[in-house]
């Protein structure tokens, strides 16, 4: 079967290499790695997944029920403020309950069991994320608890630490961060069974010092007898599919060619337009040379700024030809909408003997679905 148009596609023999790179870390530093499904949610592949990883973390009810009914398992749970409503629901599906502020731990711990593992969310207050949109330790950040807020001694219940600064990081990152953490919650430290260190350890990445990971986990885990568990959302699935596009038109104003695809930044790749940050296309360059065509690709969306600006081909482009873009396995699939009617991309997977399968396709139905 050929590969539609438009159409997410996964490549299960790069997974399994980031999959494998993860046991790897997992078995040398005495870690756990859960999948975090804000980054990646393609639960058809999550039979592969749960060989590999020790479960999932949550962000939601549905999150939850996603993580108990595809990864048989039950959630490690964090939720910026929990509601009455799906409470219950909530931590009957959670093996870990994470709280965002005191007040919520204070409304909602008289109703979680003993079996289930509490935890608060802290704010080390410090990141290398540079844009402010992402940034979770700003000083006005509403995403955990600070260190002038917690008493020196935590609540008898409370069990685990919880933080998440990092964005597509690196280790010296992460070993910056530790020294930030410590200085603010080592004395809780000892009180504690766990540390959650969140996500955006990009360890899949190339160049990543995967040794000088194991090395810092290692010796954390070891200075402070607790268990570490890291919720990577990026690394699953770094590098491991693409989006597959076609062009249908190419406009021509002001002396700038745009070429139309049958995908659209707004409802399909919404990062690059909030980041900003500039997907590679297969066989062009991000900035055009002076020999090359430049073209920018625009979607089919009604939003004026459904577009990236110019690409460099070395060809020019014409209706029919397929644009690849680059990486697109995690966050961009999980954020997509319908908006404007926009048919949704196909799912599908290069399996490891090279076939394609065809997951899923969307329909009139799906957009509408949502809508009544």
């Amino acid at each position: 079967m050929s590969i539609p148009s438009p159409c997410f596609v996964l490549d299960e023999n790069r997974l399994i290499r980031n999959l494998e790179l993860m046991q790897r870390v997992q078995e040398e530093a005495g870690v756990s790695i859960i999948l975090a499904f804000k980054g990646f949610a393609m639960w058809s592949i999550f039979p592969l997944v749960r060989k590999y990883l020790q479960g999932a973390t949550a962000s939601s009810l549905y999150e939850a029920r996603l993580c108990f009914e595809e990864m048989g398992t039950k959630a490690h749970t964090y939720n910026v403020a929990y509601e009455d409503g799906s409470f219950k629901d909530i931590v009957s599906l959670s093996s870990h309950l994470t709280f965002n502020s005191l007040a919520q731990y204070e409304r909602y711990i008289g109703k979680v069991p003993a079996n289930v593992s509490v935890g608060l969310r802290v704010n080390p207050e410090w990141s290398d994320v540079e844009v402010d949109l992402y940034n979770p330790a700003s000083s006005t950040s509403r995403l955990g608890i600070t260190s002038d807020q917690l008493r020196e001694e935590l609540p008898d219940d409370v069990e685990g630490l919880h933080f998440h600064v990092l964005c597509e990081s690196n280790v010296q990152a992460l070993e910056e961060l530790l020294r930030h953490f410590e200085e603010r919650f080592a004395n809780h430290l000892s009180q504690i069974k766990w540390v959650n260190m969140g996500g955006g350890h990009l360890m899949t990445r190339e160049g990543y010092d995967v040794n000088k990971l194991i090395d810092l986990l290692h010796k954390f885990r070891t200075r402070y007898g607790v268990e570490i568990i890291l919720e990577p959302g990026s690394a699953v699935a770094w590098n491991t599919g693409d989006l597959h596009a076609s062009v249908l038109d190419i406009v021509d104003r002001g002396g700038i060619k745009t070429a139309i695809a049958d995908i659209s930044f707004t409802c399909h790749m919404p990062d690059c337009l909030e980041m900003p940050y500039r997907p590679k296309i297969t066989g062009s360059d991000l900035a055009p040379r002076s020999e090359q065509y430049a073209y920018r690709i625009g979607g089919v969306s009604c939003l004026a700024g459904d577009y990236m600006d110019t690409y460099g081909f070395d060809n020019p482009l014409s209706v029919g030809d397929r644009l690849v873009f680059k990486d697109m396995m995690h966050y961009t699939m999980v954020k997509t909408t319908t908006f404007n009617g926009v048919r949704h991309p196909s799912i599908g997977i290069i399996r490891k003997d090279g076939s394609f399968e065809l997951i899923r396709e969307f329909t009139y139905e799906d957009f509408k679905s949502r809508l009544s």
